[in-house]
């Protein structure tokens, strides 16, 4: 294991909401000079599924990314609460944006999404033998929901017009499982 060669010297909150911290630290860099350093923490973890039926169908989720400002495509994801398991988050998020449910569950792959600045965690989940049922969209979503072969999302990824981390990796990791 390596020791860390940061060497935190004072820090300050600079923001805090719901979601996240911000953080601005003063360190001793590794190669001995001061630096500034900001971080944002995140208060939940990020949550993504991949719904697959028994025909390799997938469901993909599209909506107006704000802080983009633009429209994106992506797997069914949302935030599960740190003190939440992260099982019982996905199932949460699966029915909330998809109005699915499912009996069986894979944890795909735990991922860092932007580990320079942030302390975020996203893991994925497979999702089978689905049962439909109803959405309950959040007052902050509105989703629409995709229904294609699971092979038209992986190839979306490789042409670019899937661009958000955790559901790039996720399709990608999912398509070499399938050998896709």
């Amino acid at each position: 294991m390596e020791k860390n060669p940061w060497k935190k010297q004072s820090g300050k909150l600079i923001y805090d909401n719901p979601w996240i911290t911000v953080e601005e630290d003063m360190v001793i860099n590794p190669g001995g000079g001061l630096s500034q350093y900001g971080k944002v923490l995140f208060k939940n973890f990020a949550i993504g599924i991949i719904p697959l039926d028994e025909q390799k169908n997938t469901w993909l989720v599209g909506q107006w990314r704000y802080t983009l400002g633009e429209y994106s495509w992506e797997i069914p994801m949302g935030g599960g609460p740190k003190e939440e398991s992260k099982l019982e988050s996905a199932k949460r998020e699966l029915k909330e944006e998809t109005g699915l449910s499912a009996r069986k569950w894979t944890e795909l792959l735990k991922m860092h999404t932007s580990n320079s600045v942030t302390d975020e965690v996203g893991y994925a989940f497979l999702a089978e033998d689905l049962t439909e049922g109803e959405t309950d969209f959040e007052e902050t979503e509105d989703l629409k929901i995709w229904k294609l072969p699971f092979s038209e999302a992986h190839q979306m990824v490789l042409d670019g017009k899937i661009t958000d981390s955790l559901s790039m990796v996720a399709i990608l990791k999912l398509g070499r499982m399938l050998r896709i």
